[in-house]
C-alpha cells in the first residue's frame, strides 16, 4: 500500500482492534481543587443529575462545590494508593487492562482504559487509539447492571468524541451484563471463595449495589430490576436460601427518596434482630473504588459495629482477579466476533 501512496505522505499505521475499557473515574489527588474539578463534571452530567440546569447549577456552584471537595478528599485520602499516588480505581482498572492486554497478546488488538470523568480521558484515549491505526475499537464499559448514569453516559462521552474525528473508526459497544453466566459463575465463586476464607460464618451476606433515585426508576431505568436479578442467579448459583442474601442500595445523595432498602439504615438496624455477623459486598462495581473501599468497608462496618454487630467483611469486587478476567476475556472475544 505504501507503494502508492504521493510523496511525503505521512505514515500510515497498521489497521488494528481497539478494545477501551471504560469506567467511572477518579480525581487526580485529593487535594480540594482536584477533587473539586473531579467533582464538577461528575455532577454536571445530565446523566448523573436529572435536576433542571437552572436550579442545579447554583446548588452545585455555590453550596455543593464549596463544601464537599473537602469531605470527598478526607475520603479518598484514607483509601489513596501512596506507591502509585494514585486511587484504587485507576491503579486497578490499569491491571485489569494489563491483564487483558497479555490475554490478547499476538492478535492485533490494542486493549487500553480510560475514565468517563477525570484522566485518562475518553476523548484522549480515543484519538490515541485511532492515530495508532485502530479502526474497529470495541468499547466496554465496566459495569454489570446497565444505568443511563453509567453505562449510557460512558457510551455518550465516547461518542461526543467521535463526533470530532474526521476519520472515524468503526464502533461497538458491550452491553451490560447483569445476567450473563460467566459473569454469575464468576461473582459467585467470588463470594463462596470470600466467605469461605472468613473466620467466622456470617449470619447474612449482602449485596449492596449503588443508589439511585426513585423517579429515574420510574422513567424506566432498568438498572433496580437487573441488580434484583444478579443477586437471585447468584443466589440460585451458590444453592443458597433466600434469607442468606440481601439486595440494598446505597450512596444516596441529597433529600430526593432513592432506592430501599439504604445499606447504611439496614446494617445499623440488623444487630437488633440478631444478625450481628455479616460480609458484604458490591456487585454494581466491577472495581473497587471510594464506595467500595471508604464508604462501606470504613464508613458501614463502623456504623454496624456501633450498633452492636461483632463481626463484619468486605469481600472485594471481581478487580484483576482470574476469575474476574476469565470473564472480561470471555465477554471481549464475544463482543469481538467477526472482527478477529
Amino acid at each position: 500500500m505504501s507503494q502508492h501512496l504521493p510523496p511525503n505522505h505521512p505514515p500510515v499505521p497498521q489497521q488494528k482492534i481497539g478494545v477501551l475499557l471504560l469506567n467511572l473515574g477518579t480525581p487526580d489527588a485529593t487535594d480540594y481543587w482536584s477533587v473539586r474539578r473531579y467533582l464538577k463534571e461528575f455532577l454536571s452530567d445530565p446523566r448523573v443529575i436529572e435536576t433542571n440546569k437552572l436550579l442545579w447549577w447554583p446548588i452545585l456552584n455555590l453550596v455543593i462545590l464549596s463544601f464537599r471537595p473537602q469531605k470527598s478528599g478526607h475520603a479518598y485520602a484514607q483509601i489513596w494508593d501512596k506507591r502509585t499516588n494514585e486511587s484504587p480505581l485507576r491503579v486497578i482498572t490499569r491491571e485489569q487492562t494489563e491483564n487483558l492486554a497479555q490475554r490478547l497478546e499476538g492478535e492485533g488488538i490494542v486493549v487500553d482504559y480510560a475514565m468517563r470523568y477525570g484522566n485518562p480521558s475518553t476523548q484522549s484515549v480515543l484519538e490515541k487509539m485511532q492515530a495508532a491505526g485502530c479502526q474497529r475499537i470495541l468499547l466496554v464499559p465496566l459495569y454489570p447492571q446497565y444505568s443511563a448514569t453509567t453505562t449510557a453516559t460512558a457510551n455518550d462521552k465516547a461518542f461526543d468524541a467521535l463526533k470530532q474525528m474526521r476519520w472515524q473508526p468503526a464502533v461497538r459497544t458491550a452491553p451490560a451484563y447483569s445476567d450473563s453466566p460467566d459473569y454469575i459463575k464468576a461473582l459467585g465463586d467470588s463470594i463462596r471463595d470470600g466467605v469461605a476464607a472468613l473466620d467466622f460464618e456470617p449470619d447474612l451476606v449482602v449485596t449492596s449495589y449503588h443508589g439511585m433515585p426513585v423517579d429515574y426508576l420510574q422513567k424506566g431505568d432498568p438498572y433496580h430490576c437487573q441488580c434484583y436479578k444478579t443477586t437471585r442467579l447468584v443466589r440460585d448459583y451458590l444453592g443458597w436460601p433466600k434469607e442468606k442474601l440481601m439486595v440494598t442500595f446505597q450512596s444516596r445523595f441529597g433529600p430526593t427518596e432513592w432506592l430501599q432498602p439504604y445499606t447504611d439504615k439496614t446494617l445499623e438496624e440488623l444487630p437488633g434482630k440478631g444478625i450481628k455477623k455479616v460480609a458484604i459486598l458490591a456487585p454494581a462495581f466491577h472495581s473497587d473504588c471510594i464506595e467500595t473501599l471508604e464508604e462501606i468497608d470504613i464508613g458501614v462496618r463502623e456504623s454496624f459495629l456501633e450498633a452492636g454487630g461483632e463481626k463484619f467483611a468486605y469481600i472485594p469486587c471481581l478487580n484483576a482477579s482470574q476469575g474476574g478476567m476469565d470473564f472480561v476475556e470471555s465477554m471481549v472475544r464475544r463482543e469481538l466476533a467477526g472482527w478477529l
